[in-house]
């Protein structure tokens, strides 16, 4: 089985910011739930939240602040699960609360 990153990409005008404490401990439990959900069909291979606003890019020798500064992206976090397949992998993360609030990038994790 092959390991795929979901990377949860966010604008900068996210609604999270907007969000009261009670709404956004409703929306880190629907996060945690999903995790369980995938650590209990053995998939979960590790999951990160990033620190908000913080972030280096570089190119070259130049570093720049924040992750993607020309675009204004943010990206809110990861998480590594195991899948047969892009088509698994998409079905699996077609299940993740993040698409409520963003978009999610998936990519294969080279296995060498």
């Amino acid at each position: 089985m092959d390991e795929f990153f979901l990377i949860l990409h966010d604008a900068a005008d996210s609604v999270f910011s907007a969000l009261s404490p009670e709404e956004m401990q409703g929306v880190v439990s629907r996060y945690n739930a999903w995790a369980q959900s995938m650590a209990e069909q053995g998939r979960l291979r590790g999951g990160y939240k990033l620190e908000d606003g913080t972030g280096r890019q570089m190119v070259g020798r130049t570093v720049t602040d924040g992750p993607f500064p020309e675009t204004k992206e943010v990206v809110g976090g990861v998480f590594v699960i195991a899948a047969a397949n892009y088509d698994d992998a998409v079905a699996l993360a077609s299940t993740c609360p993040h698409l409520d609030f963003g978009r999610i990038e998936l990519r294969r994790v080279d296995p060498v």
